[in-house]
């Protein structure tokens, strides 16, 4: 256990770690320089992108509380650079936690005790590189032939129209699935998550009827905060 930590903190790890997130920052500041270009192109006052920006940075502190917490859980279990790597890569706290227990189970070891060996953690770098590759290969191949698709479809009558109820479907969908496979685990995951719905539906609903901009804004990531307060005062 201890030489295998060693290896998964150990400086080529990190250059490799190090490299991808770099990868992965310079594709964030491409990606915004690109959208105040078409922001601009459409008429949008820089007030408007610094406002769209503010609220998905703002947004974007919620969700990362549970990431943060996993991550830390994942530290010791695979190292610093390898956890930094797949969660700044993929963001999914959940799969990655799920890739490397599967992994590890299937060379009949654990994560934890002498039987994770350098051998194994090789294993789950494999297995948690390649099982995120698929998205990221769909992402390459397909994303413009979507585009393409959307943009025939937004052409029709009523198109914009039917691209918004399918987008929001399919949020339905997938938060729902994540939310009702956690809540039927018991009690408190149920109460937590209609705790961090009614909060949140709550606070959007007081932000829109009196304009509370920042509200809307911090919405999410206070539903979270609330639902854990509500789940500490349970268990």
């Amino acid at each position: 256990m201890d030489n295998t930590m060693h290896i998964a903190n150990s400086w080529p790890i990190w250059a490799f770690a190090s490299l991808i997130i770099g990868v992965v920052v310079f594709q964030g500041i491409k990606f915004l320089q690109l959208a105040r270009k078409a922001g601009a192109g459409i008429g949008l006052s820089n007030q408007e992108m610094n406002k769209a920006i503010k609220t998905g940075a703002i947004t974007a502190i919620g969700p990362s509380f549970g990431i943060v917490i996993v991550a830390i859980s994942l530290i010791s279990l695979l190292g610093n650079p390898l956890t930094m790597m797949r969660i700044g890569v993929i963001g999914s706290a959940p799969i990655e936690s799920l890739g490397a227990s599967l992994a590890s189970e299937s060379a009949g070891a654990e994560l934890t005790g002498v039987t994770f060996t350098p051998e194994v953690f090789t294993l789950i770098v494999w297995t948690l590189c390649i099982g995120g590759s698929g998205w990221m290969l769909f992402t390459l191949f397909f994303n413009k032939s979507l585009g393409t698709v959307q943009e025939k479809i937004s052409a029709t009558p009523n198109g914009k129209k039917y691209l918004s109820v399918i987008a929001l479907i399919a949020m339905i969908a997938i938060f729902g699935s994540l939310t009702s496979a956690e809540m039927i685990k018991g009690l408190v995951p149920a109460l937590t998550a209609v705790a961090a719905i009614l909060s949140s539906l709550l606070m959007n609903l007081i932000a829109e009827k009196k304009k509370i901009i920042w509200l809307k804004e911090w919405a999410l990531g206070l539903s979270i905060i609330i639902a854990l307060t509500v789940t500490y005062f349970i268990i």
